[in-house]
């Protein structure tokens, strides 16, 4: 028998986040390029500046119709006649509204990309916004919100940032609207905001994948380089406050047999310095089945099925400034909500006193490092992330460089910043459950002040 030799790893190959190439249409609209050999579905994102504290107050969740009725038609197709082109295409067409404005995201393979560029540019130029179809995505919206409110995780979110946030920051209120406000949405609503907030010289641009064979340049001069609208004024942006007091509000759902935990409050956003060593700690605490709060809730104690920790940027600014939510979230049995609190404060306690481990910080980096070039294998995922860099106000190598911050990042600054961001004394607890039964075991850890609402 014949045995060959085992085969063995080459040298790996150095790696970094693709660097964009930065233009400019002569509409305005800018334009970020990015080759990837081999990428055959092209990416294509979209932004728009229209942020949802622009909204009216009395229409508020205009922004999420507006941004679902782009594929309900334009000036040369019906809705019908657009989804059959898209489909034509190969291509799939998707918007959603969040703080910083509205992303428009479009897939498709690169030999049809001009084809649909042209009903994105469509879409964007000459949307129909006909009376009808407005009509039903608001139906379609307020039947969400029951489903939403049924959801404890949903649920949660949405009281939380009620918490938070004062009652004038829109940040304080559902993305995408309440029903009071939701009802009073027409497609005159839809059209004005659209009007207002939608044009060339304030939106852009990400475009990623294999361009061999495509002329890029004609393609989006003969397409996105149509759209055309007014130059419009520089929206100044509210400051954002916050009150992260410690409290416990409690979302009462009788007979829950679990419940929903969702712990947070506020910090820096990706232009702070102490970033990369907030996401590098926050990993170690709570960003893999191996971390902290896993390691004690799951697989010591049997509480959940896991707890996560988390940042997510809320709105940045041109100026630098701006916050993320910091948050730990997880589900555990009612019986055992007490326990399970008392022991992820007890975690956030022996991490301030005695700090992150350097086989933490390890793994972590390893973690978030290491497999950085497998999540970035798709257009999808690199157009995503430019266009939150674009979101965000960040320069465009701001990835590449935060890769490179995270592997000098050592433990005793990871531990300072992930302390810094979930103090025990400062943070704002719900929980979504059966109050009757989680009150009071709440109430007798001294973690804040315990509020019970109903809905």
């Amino acid at each position: 028998m014949e045995f060959h030799p085992q085969p063995r790893g080459g040298q790996p190959k150095p790696w970094a986040f693709p660097a964009p190439e930065r233009g400019e249409l002569p509409n305005g609209l800018t334009v970020l390029r990015c080759h990837r050999p081999g990428q055959k579905v092209v990416a294509v994102e979209i932004n728009l500046l229209a942020p949802l504290d622009a909204e009216p107050r009395q229409q508020e969740g205009v922004a999420a119709i507006m941004a679902r009725a782009f594929s309900e038609g334009t000036d040369r197709h019906s809705a019908e006649e657009f989804s059959a082109e898209l489909e034509r295409c190969g291509a799939t067409l998707d918007a959603h509204a969040d703080h910083p404005g509205i992303r428009v995201s479009l897939e498709v393979p690169a030999s049809r990309l001009t084809k649909a560029l042209g009903l994105l540019s469509d879409a964007l130029r000459a949307p129909a916004f006909p009376e009808s179809e407005i009509e039903r995505l608001v139906r379609n919206r307020l039947d969400e919100i029951p489903h939403e409110l049924a959801n404890p995780a949903r649920r949660a979110a949405i009281a939380l940032s009620d918490e938070l946030f004062p009652d004038v920051s829109r940040l304080s209120r559902p993305r995408q609207g309440a029903e009071k406000t939701i009802e009073r949405i027409d497609a005159a609503a839809v059209r004005a905001f659209y009007e207002a907030h939608v044009r060339p010289s304030t939106a852009t641009a990400v475009v990623v994948g294999d361009f061999t064979g495509v002329d890029l340049d004609k393609a989006l001069a003969d397409t996105l380089g149509t759209w055309t609208g007014a130059v419009g004024e520089e929206r100044p942006m509210p400051p954002i406050t916050a009150d992260d007091s410690g409290r416990v509000i409690i979302v009462d759902r009788p007979g829950s047999v679990q419940t929903q935990l969702l712990i947070g409050r506020i910090g820096p956003d990706r232009h702070d310095r102490v970033w990369p060593a907030q996401v590098l700690g926050t990993y170690c605490l709570g960003g893999t089945l191996t971390s902290r709060l896993d390691r004690v809730l799951r697989e010591e104690k049997g509480y959940t099925y896991g707890v996560r920790a988390f940042g997510q940027v809320l709105r940045s600014a041109p100026d630098g400034t701006g916050a993320s939510l910091l948050a730990i979230n997880g589900s555990v049995a009612t019986d055992v909500t007490g326990p399970a609190l008392a022991d992820l404060w007890q975690v956030l306690r022996t991490l301030a006193e005695e700090g992150l481990t350097d086989a933490e910080r390890d793994a972590a980096v390893q973690n978030l490092v290491g497999v950085a070039p497998l999540r970035y294998e798709t257009a999808a995922a690199v157009a995503g992330t430019l266009a939150d860099q674009v979101e965000q106000y960040l320069p465009d190598d701001y990835q590449a460089r935060l890769y490179a911050r995270l592997a000098e990042t050592g433990t005793v600054e990871a531990t300072a910043a992930v302390v810094a961001a979930f103090p025990a004394d400062r943070l704002v607890t719900v929980l979504v459950g059966d109050a009757s039964q989680i009150a009071d075991p709440v109430r007798d850890l001294g973690i804040g002040e315990v509020t019970v609402v109903t809905d």
